[in-house]
């Protein structure tokens, strides 16, 4: 059985209902927006997203979801799906997990009114339910993700970035996201007790140590999904990177500042950084990194009992340090 499978396990059965109910809060009147809400939820990903919040909803609340909790992960999972729309569009990016891209085959114009569409069922979905508490938590992540992209794009400009202001990009623009699903899951079936921050916390730490592990891919070889030095071309600073940077000569830092800077497109010069970083130990550093935030995330796991529902999210901890792409 592949790692995701055993990982869905517990919850198959909330999934199955939950991809029916997800469909339905997408539907409209109109015959071209239903046409590419279908085409979106069948070129749907590992749902990682939702996955999260079931197993969290199960964990705290011994295994017994509610009907808020399939809300939770619908409106997670539209507002998700709109900023990704959106993304593809900024990116003017035609491919979307091997599959054309909504802007790829129905141009930006409407790439951007489903997105705004999709964003708006989310809140609906939330607001006729009364569920503000759910929306508040997504609210603020959306919000987190649009400051975090922003932050990485006025620092790709400078490339004056320390280590501390990177672990606050990538808590904003991936670690929200999934504290968002974590949080959730728990407020959905538990409001305002302490699970919702304990899981918040734990969410974060996942979502850190997973934006790592991308980071890394950076450097690795081809197979591995991402080709390697995207990132540099991007000017993208990352934490093997900064690591380098701040522990080179004077000489060393300013070639790597203007290599990344100014000859981020040649390919010669990419391998060479890549080697630089490489050799610095920045590789270890980032790795080290990872796994003092998935130690952290597995620590607050430990307050809970014994469950198929927590062992799920173990293995969900480790699959996020262990993926292969």
């Amino acid at each position: 059985m592949k790692i995701d499978e055993q990982i869905k396990q517990p919850i198959a059965y909330e999934m199955e209902l939950f991809e029916q109910k997800f469909l339905l809060s997408m539907s409209s009147k109109v015959a071209l927006l239903n046409r590419i809400t279908t085409f979106i939820v069948n070129r749907k990903g590992k749902q990682m997203r939702p996955m999260f919040v079931f197993l969290v909803a199960k964990m705290v609340n011994n295994g017994n979801v509610s009907e808020r909790t399939y809300r939770g992960a619908a409106v997670i999972e539209l507002i998700h799906t709109a900023t990704l729309v959106h993304d593809d569009v900024v990116d003017d990016s035609n491919r979307r997990r091997g599959f054309f891209s909504v802007n790829a085959l129905w141009k930006n114009k409407i790439a951007v009114l489903i997105g705004d569409y999709l964003l708006s069922k989310g809140l609906l979905l939330s607001i006729d339910n009364n569920d503000f508490d759910l929306l508040k938590i997504i609210s603020v992540a959306v919000r987190e993700m649009s400051e975090g992209e922003l932050l990485q794009i006025e620092k790709a400009r400078q490339l004056d970035i320390t280590e501390d202001v990177y672990y606050e990009i990538i808590r904003q623009k991936t670690a929200t996201l999934i504290a968002a699903c974590c949080s959730l899951g728990a407020a959905s079936v538990k409001p305002n007790a302490p699970d919702v921050e304990i899981m918040r916390k734990f969410g974060e730490l996942i979502g850190m140590a997973f934006q790592i592990k991308d980071d890394l891919f950076d450097y690795g070889n081809e197979a591995i999904g991402k080709p390697t030095g995207i990132d540099i071309k991007e000017r993208k600073m990352t934490l093997p990177l900064i690591y380098a940077i701040n522990n080179s000569t004077k000489k060393e830092k300013s070639w790597l500042i203007n290599s990344v800077k100014n000859h981020n497109k040649d390919r010669k010069r990419v391998k060479e950084v890549i080697a630089f970083v490489k050799n610095k130990g920045g590789l270890e550093y980032a790795v080290s990194k990872m796994l003092e935030f998935q130690d952290e995330a597995l620590l607050l796991l430990n307050n809970y009992p014994e469950s198929q529902f927590k062992a799920s999210l173990l293995l969900m901890v480790n699959y996020v340090i262990d993926r292969k792409k």
